[in-house]
């Protein structure tokens, strides 16, 4: 199928090289070996964005006390290496040295693969009985340069229109090798659901260890079983929805689930009111029973371009409020609030998603946060708002290559002419949408739209959507080209060619564009494997935590003792650098579990015929 294959010597985020740079975290060589099922072993390492891009590398195997070197000369078309000469019926410890200059680096790092491997790395979870491990995100705990799991566990949950009680939401963290760290339990006063609770796991001071974010409530369990607020208050209602009493934001510690701080969340339900009445909440939100009110969202924003900042937001259907905060000297300080109720901020209610992202649309050095159909400036303030209303899905990234900047392709869940909209990320010029056909089930337009370069004959990304009769895919420019629709969830780098594969639940397949159809690679269900958060069915989380620049899929098992990554064992001649070093990529798996879950995107054209972007303009910090 593949035409050619790019290789890549670097890779950056677009923007000027003059302008501020962001702080991001170090991370050691992610070295990680994986059997290939048929006898061999890809061993595959990570490229940091501050390594020299001349960087070659040395691959040694020991087995049983004897070390060989494996490669006759250093590997430089790419970061991994494939060991065709192995024996899996001994442990087998790899080892990957630097070479700069023709000087090998004596330090090196270190992976032991066990005798008789699985393909897959196992986190035994510590899950309680009636609750299921869903979303999940990663951080470095202690500073290390390797990534700990935070995983969301859920018991009974309610979407934001159901009555009922819930369970409390608990999030557990892990180390790699499977060691828990902390428990926190969020308690009878936060409801459980996709859209109530978002929990952001980044480094929010820039000390090189991260921290932990959400809202929380009177009974709140920190992870040292301290508890935030009063424990004895009860605010569910008889219908089990929690639309009185204190809401708060906490920031924890990421290596012990110690509370650091605690705020009033804003916005609250209802100003200087811990009891509104529902005749109150409906003229804030356009309800009064919390189904539009208690719609969450949250990201983390590099808003001066050095900083990272915390971003909270509540509502998307009517009324919108994003609040940016700064945690400095282990304190939360608020930046800005942006709120659509204000003056002069009303044509931006009513357009934000589902989800959203973050990144730098106006090449300012400063991100700004695309909210569905509208864009917030880095300093609070409304870009633009285009006006075509809220739905589920959306992408950003250099869609069209032969376009300057970044592009956006979102959908419209109301019947009307933009079912599909492709648009500039800087300005949201509309440059092509279509109109959706049939209504649904439900009286809307489409419930899905997916952007992904899948099909190397075309420029730039393939764009589709799911339902309201709109078929097949269409190029950058919008033009038709299948009549077929693949499926319309998520993507993943997962073989050696730069175009993405089709994501959906925990199965990976292949777009074959001579037949028009997905062609399986992997099926992590064969493997007794379940996907999350029901029709929407995502893994826990998919991203580039170990290895090269290719993405690992992290997944639960059926019965949820356990969490698998599993990384590509196919070979590839890109070599790029780790795309959390792009920092439009790392804020989006920061931004992945929030409500309906999106695939990330870089920040630059990363598909079929790409140009070599130069490294990454970020300042890297160590504990």
């Amino acid at each position: 199928m593949q035409r050619c294959i790019v290789t890549a010597l670097a890779i950056l985020l677009a923007g000027p090289v003059l302008l501020a740079q962001p702080v991001m975290e170090y991370l050691d060589r992610g070295l990680i070996a994986v059997p290939d099922r048929k006898g061999d072993v890809l061993v595959s390492w990570r490229m940091p964005g501050n390594e020299n891009p001349q960087t070659t590398y040395n691959v040694y195997r020991t087995t049983a006390g004897k070390t060989v070197k494996l490669n006759t000369a250093p590997v430089e078309q790419a970061t991994s290496f494939p060991d065709t000469t192995v024996d899996l019926t001994q442990a087998n410890l790899y080892t990957v040295r630097a070479v700069l200059k023709k000087k090998e680096n004596p330090e090196g790092n270190s992976y032991t693969l066990p005798a008789n491997p699985k393909n897959y790395l196992s986190v035994p979870l510590r899950t309680p009985a009636g609750y299921s491990a869903n979303d999940a995100s990663v951080g470095d705990m202690d500073g290390d340069g390797v990534y700990e799991i935070v995983i969301h566990l859920t018991g009974r949950a309610r979407d934001n229109s159901q009555r009922g009680e819930t369970d409390p939401p608990l999030f557990h963290c892990y180390k790699l090798d499977g060691t828990f760290l902390w428990e926190i339990n969020l308690g009878k006063n936060i409801r459980e659901g996709a859209h109530y609770t978002q929990f952001m796991v980044y480094d929010l001071d820039s000390d090189g260890k991260a921290e932990i974010a959400m809202k929380t409530a009177d009974g709140s369990i920190d992870g040292i079983g301290n508890v935030i607020g009063d424990s004895t208050k009860d605010f569910r209602n008889a219908q089990g929805y929690i639309l009185s009493g204190p809401e708060y934001l906490t920031v924890f510690d990421g290596l012990t689930g110690a509370e650091k701080s605690t705020v009033l969340y804003d916005p609250p339900r209802y100003p200087n009111n811990l009891f509104p009445t529902s005749e109150e909440l409906k003229s804030l939100w356009g309800d009064g029973y919390g189904n539009r009110m208690d719609r969450f969202l949250a990201c983390v924003a590099y808003l001066d371009g050095m900083h990272p900042s915390l971003v909270m937001c509540r509502g998307y259907y009517t009324r919108t409020v994003l609040a940016a905060w700064d945690f400095k000297q282990g304190k939360l300080v608020k930046r800005w609030t942006f709120d659509t109720n204000d003056k002069g901020n009303g044509k931006y209610a009513g357009q934000g998603n589902h989800n959203l992202t973050v990144t730098d649309v106006d090449n300012d050095g400063k991100d700004e946060i695309v909210y569905g159909q509208m864009t917030i400036d880095d300093n609070g303030k409304g870009l633009y708002s285009t006006g075509i209303g809220h739905a589920d899905a959306m992408h950003v990234s250099d869609l069209d290559p032969s376009r300057p900047g970044l592009e956006v392709f979102s959908i419209q869940e109301k019947f009307g002419d933009a079912g599909a909209n492709f648009r500039d990320a800087r300005t949201g010029e509309v440059i092509w949408k279509k109109p959706s056909v049939k209504a649904g089930d439900d009286g809307e337009g489409p419930g899905r739209g997916l952007a992904l370069d899948i099909d190397p004959r075309y420029e730039g990304y393939e764009c589709w959507v799911a339902g309201a009769g709109i078929r097949g895919l269409f190029d950058a420019k919008g033009n038709s080209i299948a009549d077929r629709t693949p499926a319309c969830n998520m993507g993943i780098y997962w073989d050696g060619d730069p175009l993405s594969e089709i994501l959906n639940g925990v199965n990976i397949s292949k777009w074959n564009y001579d037949s028009s159809r997905a062609e399986k690679i992997f099926d992590a269900r064969d493997e007794g494997c379940a996907s999350n958060n029901g029709t929407k069915a995502n893994p826990s989380l998919s991203a580039d935590i170990l290895g090269d620049w290719r993405e690992e899929m992290i997944c639960r098992t059926a019965d949820s003792k356990e969490l698998r990554i599993y990384s590509t064992a196919i070979p590839t001649n890109m070599k790029l650098y780790t795309l959390m070093h792009n920092p439009q990529y790392r804020l989006s798996i920061a931004w992945q579990n929030v409500a309906y879950n999106q695939p990330p995107h870089v920040s630059f054209f990363l598909g079929q015929g790409m140009k070599l972007p130069p490294p990454p303009t970020i300042k890297v910090i160590k504990k």
